[in-house]
């Protein structure tokens, strides 16, 4: 079918599924589903992680082919066979990691998913239309590299927006957005509705659903098992339909932090990569029995921060900095080294840092775990086996067994068990780095709970997140990081989402940061 034999109805749903059924071996990832989107409806999918909602997206865009069911789009079956047919249908997506080119600038970047008998002069031309039409201001010709995450998502909004979509699909489109920039986007979204475009929205965030969507389909273990407006739902009430039961309330119990645990000062490192992000005279403590987190917008630093503290990066930091855990200077210590001495890492990118995909969850424990290695360097499987099993049991993970492979899991049970795997070692620092990024709001209360458990036993933990709602339950203080700076610490009960917002621009008062600094250590 081509778009032109496809007239929308006033009388029809823009898109239906009908008993859409995906089955893989070990799975059924989508059974019997119906979903019904009106023209000019936002349509939030909502559910935990693992119940099937990106194999459905994907079965609408067309890179998955379902076993059953059937797609009508504006009141006709189509046979959606891949993103191609589906663009020309009318239907585009934005992908919550995005497929840019560094190298190439905006307007090379758009003309690579459109017509070829566009000239680039054309393509940048229809650019600055539409980003003077909806407001998303953008210039053609910069570098990709160049660019902020946020202008990046721009980059990637114009680009299906080019294609004139009947239908668009986001998925966590917020998720690397500042709160300044989440209310610019969502200008956009609904101008969008008004104007007769559809939206199916993915997100965790159920204050934003509310905010932009007026229907929702609930999806839990691949099966619908609610339709709702989102206005009219609490919290409460759609954890329920998600997860069959509400997320326990996280309890936050004043407590007297103890001695510095984490002591960086004056750190100053060039970046390595060619488009990564210089650190710039970076001053942090973190003590025993507190939680600090770090607010701020994907790449301003976060990722070389952490790749120094868990010592992936391993130079010498200049001459004048200190970085100690407690008292023991860290420069030239190996990860190993640093974990003998009770810092453990849970780094942002599960797949291929945190875990090794083919291998098993028993077997990822020795990344980081040796209590399993008997005399000679010789694995005990049993000892292994029952460990990796205690783990999936304490930690509610989802999984066939320790000897399921890390790449079969949900990234939510599979972050569950990364985060257990680091919290039983007792560590005496640990450091997380987004740790509950796309993760449901079942498994995010469970990490959030065993985090505040180990700051309760004493532990000092350095929380590196872009949800601010999550730094705000979970920290004691603050800071934000902006162009490879850190900000003075801020208290909690000092942090509003306005000054957070403000602070990832790189704008806090310097002049007042030895005060604040003092004061927060003392």
């Amino acid at each position: 079918m081509t778009p032109s034999t496809s007239h929308p109805s006033p009388h029809q749903p823009r898109l239906e599924l009908v008993g859409i059924t995906k089955r893989y071996p070990s799975v059924v990832a989508n059974h019997q589903v119906k979903l019904r989107v009106e023209p000019g409806q936002a349509h939030a999918v909502l559910g935990e992680n693992g119940a099937g909602k990106s194999t459905l997206m994907k079965i609408i865009y067309g890179a998955v082919k379902p076993d059953e069911g059937r797609i009508l789009f504006n009141g006709a079956p189509v046979d959606i066979r891949n993103p191609q047919q589906a663009r020309a249908l009318g239907i585009s997506m934005v992908f919550q990691h995005f497929s840019l080119f560094d190298t190439l600038s905006v307007a090379e970047n758009v003309w690579l998913g459109l017509d070829k008998s566009l000239s680039l002069a054309e393509v940048t031309r229809r650019i600055e239309a539409k980003a003077s039409e909806y407001g998303l201001d953008i210039a053609p010709e910069r570098p990709v590299h160049t660019l902020s995450v946020g202008e990046m998502q721009r980059v990637e909004i114009i680009r299906a927006l080019l294609t004139d979509p009947q239908l668009l699909i986001l998925d966590e489109p917020t998720s690397v957005l500042t709160p300044q920039a989440v209310d610019k986007l969502f200008v956009v979204l609904h101008k969008l509705v008004s104007q007769g475009c559809s939206l199916l929205y993915i997100s965790h965030k159920l204050h934003e659903i509310r905010a932009l969507c007026s229907a929702c389909t609930v999806l839990r273990g691949g099966e619908v098992t609610g339709v709702c407006d989102p206005r009219e739902e609490s919290n409460a009430s759609l954890s329920r339909l998600m997860i069959g039961a509400e997320p326990p309330t996280l309890t936050v119990s004043p407590r007297t932090p103890g001695p510095v645990v984490l002591n960086v000062q004056d750190l100053s490192l060039p970046s390595e990569d060619p488009f990564g992000m210089a650190l710039e005279h970076i001053a942090l403590q973190v003590r025993s029995g507190e939680v600090v987190g770090i607010a701020g917008v994907s790449g301003n630093g976060q990722r070389e921060l952490m790749q120094w503290l868990s010592g992936e990066d391993a130079r010498t930091p200049p001459t004048g900095a200190s970085v100690q855990l407690e008292g023991r200077s860290l420069a030239g210590l190996a990860p190993d080294r640093r974990r003998q001495l009770g810092l453990h890492f849970v780094p942002e990118e599960r797949l291929g840092r945190g875990a090794v995909p083919s291998m098993s969850l028993a077997h990822n424990l020795l990344l980081t775990r040796r209590e399993s290695l008997g005399a000679g360097g010789w694995i005990r499987t049993s000892a292994l086996a029952e460990q990796a099993r205690g783990l999936i049991e304490r930690f509610r993970v989802k999984a066939a067994g320790p000897q399921a492979a890390a790449q079969s899991l949900s990234g939510g049970n599979l972050q569950k068990f990364i985060v257990g795997r680091e919290i039983e070692a007792k560590p005496r620092l640990l450091i997380l780095s987004q740790p509950t990024w796309g993760v449901d709001v079942g498994a995010a209360a469970q990490i959030h709970s065993a985090i505040m458990a180990l700051r309760d036993a004493g532990c000092a933990v350095l929380v590196v997140s872009e949800e601010l709602d999550e730094l705000f339950e979970l920290s004691d203080r603050l800071h934000v990081i902006a162009e490879g700076r850190l900000s003075p610490p801020l208290a909690r009960s000092e942090a509003t989402v306005e000054r957070i917002g403000e602070w990832m621009s790189g704008l806090w008062p310097q002049a007042a940061s030895g005060q604040e600094v003092s004061h927060a250590a003392s």
